[in-house]
């Protein structure tokens, strides 16, 4: 009876093992697409906003805009559907389905014509009893679902957290990414248990996390608003929990959908979200309007030197280092390849009057190498000069704006 007994107890870890443990080989570096959310919500009147209600036809033009206007070309990837796509019931066999008349040819179809173009489609589930805007969630579903997925040929999975309690968080989660796993194709794992947990008391457990899900929200939703930017920003700047220690190839943190393109922010205000998710080595999941985008916030959101950055190979995660004026001024430093090299990112917060200007020795950010570092503008690519650690830097930035550098290691 004991022989048995430990023979069944070594099963159940080694099982346990693999739940917690992602291995699907994605997310090496930080995902890149577009997400639907933030731009067009809940949309489903399809006869009133046919171009913008969620629906195929929506994720099939912003599908082609990838390929035409270029993103495709510098790394996005995903086409991603969030809340509101699926039919009201399931069908009756128990698979989720979508809504038969906002996506009349099917998923597995959609799924067929967004790799037709070199893309991946991911789509929106919940770990509850309902999505957060009241569609099938996945509770008590969860190996159906992710095998339904599969079948579609689903590349990506944002799985929500509402409808559900603490207990229902910690074993969802977890038992969804073991499923999803188990289906043998690789689906990209995107998870919102953390933000489901601070609000009732409890301290996410970022490790437990980051062996379960490839990227996952530390905060709450984006809004087109350059507070909102300022909101998360803090967040990630006090990194309470210590949650930027987790981040690195194969699971971010994600402080939520690129703004850029929409309605809210000045072009300092957008430089400074796509310099700073650069710096989080955060997703980067633009929710705008691909097919009507003006010039600048296209180039923007199309940076090579800014992409360069988020996309380093190390996959470490930016520190805030100094914070000044009431949080006004702050800067962060992020390591890059080659080693010893870094990002600098200089923000003032400030939305009114004139730039800022400070200066301070390079080691007083931690940039300490011997023979220096040859320091770069980003944006505008302008090669500032080489600089010893012990030498001053003046830092000159735009009311709610942001100085981007690049210090390469001598």
């Amino acid at each position: 009876m004991k022989l048995i007994f430990c023979i069944f107890l070594i099963l159940c870890c080694d099982q346990l093992k693999f739940v917690l443990g992602l291995n699907n080989g994605l997310a090496r570096t930080p995902p890149m697409g577009w997400l639907s959310w933030e731009r067009f919500g809940c949309e489903q009147d399809c006869d009133v906003d046919p171009d913008n209600c969620i629906g195929e036809r929506l994720l099939r033009r912003m599908a082609d805009a990838m390929v035409s206007e270029g993103f495709r070309d510098v790394g996005y990837e995903y086409i991603t559907v969030d809340d509101c796509w699926l039919a009201s019931q399931r069908d009756s066999r128990g698979r989720v389905q979508p809504d038969a008349v906002r996506f009349p040819s099917g998923m597995k179809n959609l799924s067929d014509y967004i790799h037709s173009k070199g893309l991946k489609l991911g789509v929106y589930a919940d770990v509850g009893r309902h999505t957060c805007a009241g569609f099938p969630g996945s509770q008590g579903y969860y190996e159906l679902d992710a095998q339904t997925f599969a079948d579609w040929g689903i590349d990506m999975v944002k799985f929500d957290g509402c409808n559900t309690d603490v207990a229902g968080l910690n074993y969802g989660y977890p038992t969804m990414g073991y499923y999803l796993n188990r289906t043998g194709r690789p689906i990209l794992y995107s998870c919102e248990w953390p933000i489901y947990l601070r609000p009732v008391g409890v301290k996410p457990n970022y490790t437990a996390v980051a062996e379960t899900c490839n990227i996952f929200r530390v905060y709450g939703d984006i809004y087109d608003s350059f507070q909102s930017i300022r909101s998360i920003t803090g967040w990630y700047g006090d990194n309470e929990g210590d949650f930027a220690s987790v981040a690195g190839p194969g699971n971010f943190n994600d402080p939520d959908e690129l703004v850029i393109g929409d309605f809210g922010l000045s072009r300092d205000e957008e430089r400074v979200q796509m310099g700073l998710w650069a710096m989080f080595a955060a997703p980067l999941l633009v929710s705008a309007d691909l097919a009507n985008m003006n010039s600048a916030s296209k180039a923007l959101l199309q940076h090579r030197g800014v992409l360069s950055i988020n996309q380093d190979p190390l996959g470490i995660q930016g520190r805030r280092v100094i914070n000044l004026y009431n949080q006004n001024f702050q800067i962060w430093t992020r390591p890059i390849v080659p080693i010893g090299s870094h990002a600098v990112a200089a923000i003032y917060f400030v939305m009114h009057g004139y730039p800022v200007r400070v200066t301070m020795p390079l080691c007083d950010l931690g940039l300490n190498a011997t023979g220096g570092y040859n320091i770069t503008e980003v944006f505008d690519g302008k090669y500032i000069g080489a600089f010893k650690s012990h030498q001053n830097f003046t830092f000159v930035v735009n009311p709610s704006g942001i100085y981007l550098l690049k210090a390469m290691i001598l």
